[in-house]
Protein backbone atom coordinates (compact mmCIF):
# COMPACT_ATOMS: atom_id res chain seq x y z
CA UNK A 1 0.00 0.00 0.00
CA UNK A 2 2.93 2.49 0.81
CA UNK A 3 4.66 1.91 -2.40
CA UNK A 4 1.67 2.42 -4.12
CA UNK A 5 0.55 5.47 -2.51
CA UNK A 6 4.34 7.05 -3.32
CA UNK A 7 3.95 5.89 -7.10
CA UNK A 8 0.74 8.37 -6.69
CA UNK A 9 1.67 11.90 -8.32
CA UNK A 10 1.07 14.53 -5.57
CA UNK A 11 -2.05 16.66 -6.54
CA UNK A 12 -1.25 19.93 -8.77
CA UNK A 13 -1.92 23.45 -6.33
CA UNK A 14 -4.58 25.66 -7.56
CA UNK A 15 -3.00 28.79 -8.07
CA UNK A 16 -5.93 31.12 -9.64
CA UNK A 17 -9.73 31.18 -10.10
CA UNK A 18 -12.52 31.78 -12.58
CA UNK A 19 -15.64 33.85 -11.22
CA UNK A 20 -18.30 34.52 -13.71
CA UNK A 21 -21.88 34.10 -13.42
CA UNK A 22 -21.40 30.96 -16.22
CA UNK A 23 -17.60 30.23 -17.60
CA UNK A 24 -18.78 28.60 -20.32
CA UNK A 25 -19.94 32.38 -22.02
CA UNK A 26 -16.76 33.29 -21.82
CA UNK A 27 -14.92 30.15 -23.63
CA UNK A 28 -12.28 32.41 -25.17
CA UNK A 29 -11.04 32.99 -21.54
CA UNK A 30 -11.37 28.85 -20.66
CA UNK A 31 -8.83 28.40 -23.62
CA UNK A 32 -6.45 30.94 -22.62
CA UNK A 33 -6.73 29.91 -18.48
CA UNK A 34 -5.22 25.93 -20.09
CA UNK A 35 -2.67 27.32 -22.06
CA UNK A 36 -0.89 30.02 -19.09
CA UNK A 37 -2.17 27.28 -16.36
CA UNK A 38 -2.45 23.78 -17.40
CA UNK A 39 -4.51 21.99 -14.87
CA UNK A 40 -3.76 24.43 -11.97
CA UNK A 41 -6.71 26.13 -11.85
CA UNK A 42 -10.42 26.40 -10.91
CA UNK A 43 -13.75 27.93 -11.68
CA UNK A 44 -16.53 29.23 -9.00
CA UNK A 45 -19.16 31.07 -9.58
CA UNK A 46 -20.61 34.54 -8.12
CA UNK A 47 -22.47 32.55 -5.85
CA UNK A 48 -19.79 30.81 -4.80
CA UNK A 49 -16.96 32.91 -4.95
CA UNK A 50 -17.13 34.89 -1.24
CA UNK A 51 -17.80 31.69 0.86
CA UNK A 52 -14.55 30.02 -0.81
CA UNK A 53 -12.52 32.86 -0.56
CA UNK A 54 -13.45 32.71 3.31
CA UNK A 55 -11.91 29.18 3.59
CA UNK A 56 -8.27 28.16 4.01
CA UNK A 57 -7.73 26.36 0.88
CA UNK A 58 -7.85 30.39 -0.82
CA UNK A 59 -4.66 31.16 0.78
CA UNK A 60 -2.66 29.00 -2.41
CA UNK A 61 -4.39 31.27 -4.89
CA UNK A 62 -2.05 34.10 -6.86
CA UNK A 63 -5.03 35.58 -8.65
CA UNK A 64 -8.67 35.22 -9.85
CA UNK A 65 -9.74 36.24 -13.29
CA UNK A 66 -13.23 37.83 -12.63
CA UNK A 67 -15.67 37.68 -16.00
CA UNK A 68 -18.34 39.61 -16.30
CA UNK A 69 -20.60 41.18 -19.39
CA UNK A 70 -23.64 43.53 -19.32
CA UNK A 71 -25.74 41.42 -17.25
CA UNK A 72 -23.58 41.01 -14.34
CA UNK A 73 -24.12 45.07 -13.46
CA UNK A 74 -26.98 44.56 -11.50
CA UNK A 75 -24.78 42.50 -9.40
CA UNK A 76 -22.06 44.99 -8.90
CA UNK A 77 -22.31 45.13 -5.26
CA UNK A 78 -21.64 41.49 -4.91
CA UNK A 79 -18.67 41.50 -7.34
CA UNK A 80 -17.32 44.36 -5.18
CA UNK A 81 -17.01 42.32 -1.98
CA UNK A 82 -15.73 39.32 -4.20
CA UNK A 83 -13.21 41.80 -4.95
CA UNK A 84 -12.55 42.89 -1.72
CA UNK A 85 -12.35 39.30 -0.01
CA UNK A 86 -9.70 38.93 -2.31
CA UNK A 87 -7.74 42.14 -1.57
CA UNK A 88 -7.72 41.15 2.35
CA UNK A 89 -5.97 37.96 1.46
CA UNK A 90 -3.50 39.13 -0.96
CA UNK A 91 -4.80 37.59 -4.19
CA UNK A 92 -4.77 39.84 -7.21
CA UNK A 93 -7.39 40.19 -9.37
CA UNK A 94 -7.53 40.40 -13.31
CA UNK A 95 -11.03 41.93 -14.54
CA UNK A 96 -12.29 40.00 -17.61
CA UNK A 97 -14.82 42.48 -19.01
CA UNK A 98 -17.29 42.39 -22.06
CA UNK A 99 -19.83 45.63 -22.97
CA UNK A 100 -19.37 46.84 -19.07
CA UNK A 101 -20.27 50.19 -19.10
CA UNK A 102 -16.79 52.67 -18.04
CA UNK A 103 -18.03 53.69 -14.95
CA UNK A 104 -18.81 50.01 -13.31
CA UNK A 105 -15.00 49.32 -14.88
CA UNK A 106 -13.93 52.22 -13.19
CA UNK A 107 -15.54 50.75 -9.97
CA UNK A 108 -14.26 47.82 -9.88
CA UNK A 109 -10.93 49.19 -10.73
CA UNK A 110 -11.26 51.50 -7.94
CA UNK A 111 -12.32 48.82 -5.23
CA UNK A 112 -9.35 46.96 -5.95
CA UNK A 113 -8.96 45.35 -9.38
CA UNK A 114 -5.19 45.12 -10.65
CA UNK A 115 -5.79 44.62 -14.05
CA UNK A 116 -8.08 44.82 -16.86
CA UNK A 117 -8.39 42.89 -20.04
CA UNK A 118 -11.64 43.06 -22.70
CA UNK A 119 -13.53 40.27 -23.97
CA UNK A 120 -13.03 39.26 -26.38
CA UNK A 121 -9.33 38.61 -25.77
CA UNK A 122 -6.53 39.82 -27.49
CA UNK A 123 -4.10 37.46 -28.58
CA UNK A 124 -1.85 36.71 -25.45
CA UNK A 125 -3.62 39.61 -23.52
CA UNK A 126 -4.65 37.22 -20.37
CA UNK A 127 -1.21 35.70 -20.34
CA UNK A 128 0.81 39.47 -20.05
CA UNK A 129 -1.73 40.56 -17.48
CA UNK A 130 -1.15 37.26 -15.61
CA UNK A 131 2.63 38.05 -15.62
CA UNK A 132 2.10 41.71 -14.68
CA UNK A 133 0.04 40.18 -11.50
CA UNK A 134 2.57 37.76 -10.69
CA UNK A 135 5.73 39.81 -10.31
CA UNK A 136 6.69 40.99 -7.17
CA UNK A 137 4.50 43.79 -6.04
CA UNK A 138 7.18 46.60 -5.17
CA UNK A 139 6.70 49.17 -8.10
CA UNK A 140 9.53 49.38 -10.24
CA UNK A 141 12.15 52.08 -9.54
CA UNK A 142 11.89 54.83 -10.87
CA UNK A 143 15.57 56.60 -12.33
CA UNK A 144 17.46 59.01 -10.44
CA UNK A 145 17.49 61.32 -12.86
CA UNK A 146 13.08 60.94 -13.82
CA UNK A 147 12.09 61.33 -10.45
CA UNK A 148 10.29 64.43 -9.71
CA UNK A 149 11.50 65.89 -7.17
CA UNK A 150 9.12 69.25 -7.16
CA UNK A 151 7.39 69.62 -3.99
CA UNK A 152 3.72 70.27 -4.44
CA UNK A 153 2.63 74.19 -3.29
CA UNK A 154 -0.92 74.12 -3.71
CA UNK A 155 -0.55 77.83 -3.86
CA UNK A 156 -0.35 78.62 -7.32
CA UNK A 157 -3.18 79.90 -10.71
CA UNK A 158 -1.44 77.88 -13.44
CA UNK A 159 -2.46 78.96 -17.20
CA UNK A 160 -3.93 75.68 -18.50
CA UNK A 161 -3.26 75.56 -22.16
CA UNK A 162 -4.43 72.33 -24.27
CA UNK A 163 -3.29 71.29 -27.85
CA UNK A 164 -5.87 69.23 -30.08
CA UNK A 165 -4.67 68.06 -33.59
CA UNK A 166 -7.51 68.66 -36.20
CA UNK A 167 -5.99 65.90 -37.58
CA UNK A 168 -3.53 63.28 -37.77
CA UNK A 169 -0.17 64.36 -38.24
CA UNK A 170 -0.94 67.99 -37.46
CA UNK A 171 1.92 68.38 -34.60
CA UNK A 172 -0.70 68.63 -31.51
CA UNK A 173 2.31 66.27 -29.57
CA UNK A 174 4.74 68.23 -31.24
CA UNK A 175 3.70 71.05 -30.31
CA UNK A 176 2.38 70.27 -27.02
CA UNK A 177 5.74 68.91 -26.16
CA UNK A 178 8.18 71.85 -27.30
CA UNK A 179 5.52 74.44 -25.90
CA UNK A 180 5.97 72.72 -22.83
CA UNK A 181 9.99 72.78 -22.81
CA UNK A 182 10.04 76.76 -23.75
CA UNK A 183 7.93 77.57 -20.89
CA UNK A 184 10.26 75.93 -18.74
CA UNK A 185 13.12 77.82 -20.37
CA UNK A 186 11.53 80.80 -20.47
CA UNK A 187 13.44 82.54 -17.77
CA UNK A 188 16.87 81.75 -16.59
CA UNK A 189 16.28 82.70 -13.04
CA UNK A 190 13.00 81.75 -11.19
CA UNK A 191 11.69 79.25 -13.90
CA UNK A 192 7.94 78.78 -14.09
CA UNK A 193 6.87 75.23 -13.08
CA UNK A 194 5.46 73.66 -16.28
CA UNK A 195 3.62 70.32 -16.50
CA UNK A 196 2.56 68.38 -19.45
CA UNK A 197 -0.74 66.35 -18.80
CA UNK A 198 -0.86 63.29 -22.02
CA UNK A 199 -4.37 62.84 -22.07
CA UNK A 200 -4.78 60.51 -25.03
CA UNK A 201 -4.92 57.27 -22.89
CA UNK A 202 -4.39 55.63 -26.02
CA UNK A 203 -1.85 56.73 -28.39
CA UNK A 204 -0.10 59.35 -26.15
CA UNK A 205 3.57 59.63 -27.60
CA UNK A 206 4.62 62.30 -25.51
CA UNK A 207 6.83 60.16 -22.95
CA UNK A 208 8.20 58.69 -26.35
CA UNK A 209 8.90 62.05 -27.42
CA UNK A 210 10.95 62.71 -23.86
CA UNK A 211 12.30 59.43 -22.99
CA UNK A 212 10.24 58.42 -20.54
CA UNK A 213 8.79 55.55 -19.62
CA UNK A 214 5.30 54.62 -18.72
CA UNK A 215 4.22 53.87 -15.50
CA UNK A 216 1.46 51.58 -13.66
CA UNK A 217 1.00 54.95 -11.05
CA UNK A 218 -0.95 56.43 -14.13
CA UNK A 219 -3.55 53.73 -14.10
CA UNK A 220 -4.27 53.56 -10.59
CA UNK A 221 -4.27 57.26 -9.86
CA UNK A 222 -7.05 57.83 -12.41
CA UNK A 223 -9.04 55.22 -11.57
CA UNK A 224 -9.27 56.73 -8.13
CA UNK A 225 -9.09 60.24 -8.64
CA UNK A 226 -11.19 61.01 -5.22
CA UNK A 227 -8.30 59.97 -3.41
CA UNK A 228 -5.88 61.75 -5.17
CA UNK A 229 -3.85 64.35 -3.41
CA UNK A 230 -0.75 66.79 -4.19
CA UNK A 231 1.86 63.95 -2.66
CA UNK A 232 0.02 61.50 -4.72
CA UNK A 233 -0.28 63.50 -8.13
CA UNK A 234 3.49 64.73 -8.27
CA UNK A 235 4.45 61.30 -7.12
CA UNK A 236 3.05 60.00 -10.26
CA UNK A 237 4.99 62.60 -12.66
CA UNK A 238 8.25 62.07 -14.09
CA UNK A 239 10.80 64.77 -14.62
CA UNK A 240 12.60 66.21 -17.68
CA UNK A 241 16.33 67.41 -16.76
CA UNK A 242 14.23 68.50 -13.78
CA UNK A 243 12.93 71.04 -14.93
CA UNK A 244 9.42 69.89 -17.27
CA UNK A 245 7.26 67.88 -15.28
CA UNK A 246 5.11 65.22 -17.28
CA UNK A 247 2.26 63.06 -16.74
CA UNK A 248 2.25 60.55 -19.05
CA UNK A 249 -0.30 57.98 -20.96
CA UNK A 250 -0.70 54.93 -19.06
CA UNK A 251 0.91 51.67 -19.52
CA UNK A 252 -1.68 49.94 -21.56
CA UNK A 253 -4.30 51.11 -23.76
CA UNK A 254 -7.52 52.02 -21.77
CA UNK A 255 -10.85 53.24 -22.53
CA UNK A 256 -11.36 56.93 -22.96
CA UNK A 257 -14.44 57.32 -20.97
CA UNK A 258 -12.69 55.17 -18.22
CA UNK A 259 -12.74 58.36 -16.55
CA UNK A 260 -15.38 60.86 -16.29
CA UNK A 261 -15.60 64.97 -16.14
CA UNK A 262 -15.23 64.84 -12.71
CA UNK A 263 -11.65 62.83 -12.80
CA UNK A 264 -10.67 65.05 -15.16
CA UNK A 265 -11.57 68.21 -13.34
CA UNK A 266 -9.72 66.92 -10.38
CA UNK A 267 -6.56 66.22 -12.25
CA UNK A 268 -6.53 69.88 -14.46
CA UNK A 269 -7.15 71.39 -10.86
CA UNK A 270 -4.46 69.43 -9.09
CA UNK A 271 -2.43 70.70 -12.06
CA UNK A 272 -3.28 74.08 -11.84
CA UNK A 273 -2.48 74.49 -8.20
CA UNK A 274 1.26 73.32 -8.00
CA UNK A 275 2.46 74.78 -11.23
CA UNK A 276 2.45 77.61 -13.27
CA UNK A 277 1.70 76.31 -16.74
CA UNK A 278 -0.33 73.37 -17.63
CA UNK A 279 -0.22 72.26 -21.05
CA UNK A 280 -2.78 69.45 -22.20
CA UNK A 281 -1.96 66.77 -25.10
CA UNK A 282 -5.49 66.08 -26.13
CA UNK A 283 -6.80 63.00 -28.03
CA UNK A 284 -8.17 63.52 -31.40
CA UNK A 285 -11.33 62.22 -30.32
CA UNK A 286 -14.00 64.27 -28.92
CA UNK A 287 -15.06 62.32 -25.20
CA UNK A 288 -17.33 63.44 -22.74
CA UNK A 289 -14.79 65.04 -20.82
CA UNK A 290 -13.74 66.93 -23.43
CA UNK A 291 -15.95 70.24 -22.70
CA UNK A 292 -14.39 69.56 -18.99
CA UNK A 293 -10.96 70.61 -20.57
CA UNK A 294 -12.33 73.78 -22.88
CA UNK A 295 -14.05 74.99 -20.06
CA UNK A 296 -10.75 75.07 -18.10
CA UNK A 297 -8.49 76.70 -20.68
CA UNK A 298 -7.16 79.76 -20.85
CA UNK A 299 -6.17 79.23 -24.47
CA UNK A 300 -6.85 75.53 -26.65
CA UNK A 301 -4.96 75.32 -29.84
CA UNK A 302 -6.04 73.81 -32.75
CA UNK A 303 -4.01 72.12 -35.40
CA UNK A 304 -4.43 72.05 -38.84
CA UNK A 305 -2.55 71.61 -42.15
CA UNK A 306 -3.60 73.27 -45.25
CA UNK A 307 -5.70 70.37 -46.48
CA UNK A 308 -9.12 69.19 -46.68
CA UNK A 309 -9.68 66.88 -43.80
CA UNK A 310 -8.26 69.52 -41.64
CA UNK A 311 -11.10 72.01 -43.07
CA UNK A 312 -13.66 69.47 -42.68
CA UNK A 313 -12.96 68.53 -39.09
CA UNK A 314 -12.22 72.12 -38.51
CA UNK A 315 -15.93 72.51 -39.39
CA UNK A 316 -17.35 69.86 -37.56
CA UNK A 317 -15.51 70.99 -34.41
CA UNK A 318 -17.19 74.49 -35.31
CA UNK A 319 -20.89 73.55 -35.39
CA UNK A 320 -20.09 71.18 -32.61
CA UNK A 321 -19.41 73.51 -30.16
CA UNK A 322 -21.57 76.29 -31.32
CA UNK A 323 -24.41 73.40 -30.87
CA UNK A 324 -23.65 73.40 -27.27
CA UNK A 325 -22.71 76.71 -26.20
CA UNK A 326 -19.67 76.02 -25.71
CA UNK A 327 -16.30 79.03 -25.72
CA UNK A 328 -15.59 79.13 -29.51
CA UNK A 329 -13.52 81.84 -28.83
CA UNK A 330 -10.68 80.18 -26.10
CA UNK A 331 -9.68 78.23 -29.72
CA UNK A 332 -6.62 79.36 -31.20
CA UNK A 333 -5.61 77.76 -34.65
CA UNK A 334 -2.16 76.95 -35.36
CA UNK A 335 -1.43 76.18 -39.26
CA UNK A 336 1.17 73.11 -39.14
CA UNK A 337 3.44 73.80 -42.37
CA UNK A 338 2.55 77.09 -43.35
CA UNK A 339 3.78 78.81 -46.04
CA UNK A 340 6.88 80.33 -46.35
CA UNK A 341 7.27 84.19 -46.41
CA UNK A 342 7.57 83.93 -50.04
CA UNK A 343 4.91 81.93 -51.06
CA UNK A 344 2.83 84.33 -52.21
CA UNK A 345 0.11 81.20 -53.52
CA UNK A 346 0.22 79.32 -50.74
CA UNK A 347 -0.49 82.66 -48.12
CA UNK A 348 -3.42 83.15 -50.59
CA UNK A 349 -4.74 79.79 -49.92
CA UNK A 350 -4.05 80.08 -45.84
CA UNK A 351 -6.74 83.25 -46.23
CA UNK A 352 -9.08 81.62 -48.48
CA UNK A 353 -9.02 78.40 -45.84
CA UNK A 354 -9.53 80.77 -43.22
CA UNK A 355 -12.66 82.82 -45.01
CA UNK A 356 -14.31 79.94 -45.52
CA UNK A 357 -14.00 78.36 -42.25
CA UNK A 358 -15.12 81.54 -40.44
CA UNK A 359 -12.27 81.07 -38.37
CA UNK A 360 -8.79 83.54 -37.55
CA UNK A 361 -5.04 81.08 -38.49
CA UNK A 362 -3.18 83.21 -35.52
CA UNK A 363 -0.55 80.98 -35.73
CA UNK A 364 1.95 79.66 -38.62
CA UNK A 365 4.22 76.84 -37.78
CA UNK A 366 6.91 76.58 -40.57
CA UNK A 367 7.63 73.21 -41.96
CA UNK A 368 11.01 71.52 -40.19
CA UNK A 369 11.19 68.79 -42.35
CA UNK A 370 11.70 65.38 -41.68
CA UNK A 371 14.69 65.77 -39.28
CA UNK A 372 11.26 66.81 -36.60
CA UNK A 373 9.97 63.43 -36.37
CA UNK A 374 13.41 61.79 -36.23
CA UNK A 375 14.20 64.04 -33.40
CA UNK A 376 11.29 62.90 -32.05
CA UNK A 377 12.44 59.09 -32.08
CA UNK A 378 15.76 60.28 -30.00
CA UNK A 379 13.41 61.42 -27.25
CA UNK A 380 14.65 65.25 -26.55
CA UNK A 381 12.82 68.62 -27.22
CA UNK A 382 13.69 70.63 -30.32
CA UNK A 383 15.64 72.90 -28.18
CA UNK A 384 17.99 70.09 -27.16
CA UNK A 385 18.06 68.49 -30.45
CA UNK A 386 17.46 70.49 -33.51
CA UNK A 387 18.30 74.80 -31.22
CA UNK A 388 18.37 76.29 -34.83
CA UNK A 389 15.42 74.62 -36.38
CA UNK A 390 12.91 77.28 -38.20
CA UNK A 391 9.83 75.28 -36.26
CA UNK A 392 12.02 75.59 -33.26
CA UNK A 393 12.96 78.94 -33.48
CA UNK A 394 8.61 79.99 -34.07
CA UNK A 395 7.81 77.53 -30.74
CA UNK A 396 10.36 79.46 -28.73
CA UNK A 397 8.48 83.05 -30.29
CA UNK A 398 5.14 81.23 -28.96
CA UNK A 399 6.02 80.43 -25.41
CA UNK A 400 7.87 83.89 -24.90
CA UNK A 401 4.60 85.68 -26.40
CA UNK A 402 2.58 83.68 -24.09
CA UNK A 403 4.62 84.15 -20.74
CA UNK A 404 4.85 87.72 -21.85
CA UNK A 405 0.94 87.86 -22.15
CA UNK A 406 0.77 85.72 -18.69
CA UNK A 407 3.09 88.51 -16.84
CA UNK A 408 1.72 91.21 -17.86
CA UNK A 409 -1.82 89.87 -16.89
CA UNK A 410 -0.22 89.44 -13.40
CA UNK A 411 1.37 92.48 -12.93
CA UNK A 412 -1.62 94.54 -13.88
CA UNK A 413 -3.83 92.00 -11.25
CA UNK A 414 -1.36 92.63 -8.78
CA UNK A 415 -1.67 96.81 -9.74
CA UNK A 416 -5.60 96.42 -9.18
Amino acid sequence: MSMNAALQPDPQPIVACTISRDVQIFDLLIEDMEVALGENWGDLSFGDALAFLEQPEAAELQFVAIALDKDDEDDLSLIVDIISSAKKRDIKVILITEDVTPASLHTLLREGGNEFVPYPLPEGELARAIERVQQPAAAAPVAEEIRNTLKPTGDRSGVVIPVHGMAGGTGATTLAVNLAWELSQVEKEDAPRVCLLDLDFQFGATSTYLDLPRRETILELLSDTESMDSESFMHSLLSYNQQLHVFTSPTDMIPMDLVGPADIERLIEMARVNFDYVIIDMPSVMVEWSETVLNAAHVYFATLELDMRSAQNTLRLKRALQSEGLPLNKLRFVLNRAPGFTDLNGKSRVKRLAESLGVSIEVMMPDGGKTVAQNADHGVPLAEGLPKNALRKEIAKLAKSVHDVNASEAAATGKG
